[in-house]
């Protein structure tokens, strides 16, 4: 079973935005056409996080796992991934698989995190692995899915915002904010 935060097709900048009020997106079309919502995200997120490879992710991962969801099940992998943003169109993959080893029936789970998030502020990657970490409890998103969320991450909803206002800075032809090296 898989299941991701699953970005709308990058037709037009609104995109990311869909499900929004018209209020709010009209707000972060404004602020991109006047030059200005850049400033704005960098002001509220001036930096990068460390977090670079697959076992530093790994880790980060589970700190945030072993303080939320001690009891849910183990984690076999966490990786960053090149492709998944560009052919599966969603920033952040759970999966969970059933494999048969001799007699046993066993459960591999593993999350999948975008590679864009290796330059972005903490904050938002925060948001992704919270999102992630959250479908090992809630397969589908509900109510009580991201109640979840937002006990694991208080600033949930509104880092979610922020993201997808960046993504479609993004879109609209903007440079990236945060760059490697």
């Amino acid at each position: 079973m898989e299941c991701s935060l699953s970005m709308l097709p990058a037709v037009n900048k609104a995109n990311y935005l869909a499900g929004y009020p018209v209020v709010m997106v009209e707000q972060v079309q404004r602020l991109i056409e006047q030059d200005r919502l850049a400033r704005v995200l960098l002001h509220k997120y001036p930096g990068m996080h460390t977090v670079r490879t697959d076992k530093t992710l790994y880790e980060y991962v589970m700190k945030i796992k072993e303080m939320h969801l001690r009891n849910a099940g183990q984690l076999d992998k966490v990786v960053f991934d090149a492709k998944l943003h560009v052919v599966r169109n969603a920033l952040g993959m759970h999966s969970s698989k059933s494999m048969v080893q001799g007699a046993r029936l066993r459960n591999r789970c593993e999350i999948r995190i975008s590679s864009l998030f290796r330059w972005m502020p903490l904050d938002f990657l925060r948001m992704i692995v919270v999102h992630e970490l959250a479908h090992i409890r809630e397969r589908e998103h509900g109510k009580s899915f991201y109640q979840l969320c937002f006990h694991m991450e208080p600033a949930y909803h509104q880092l979610e915002f922020d993201l997808r206002a960046y993504l479609t800075y993004l879109e609209a032809g903007g440079l990236p904010l945060w760059k490697a090296g």
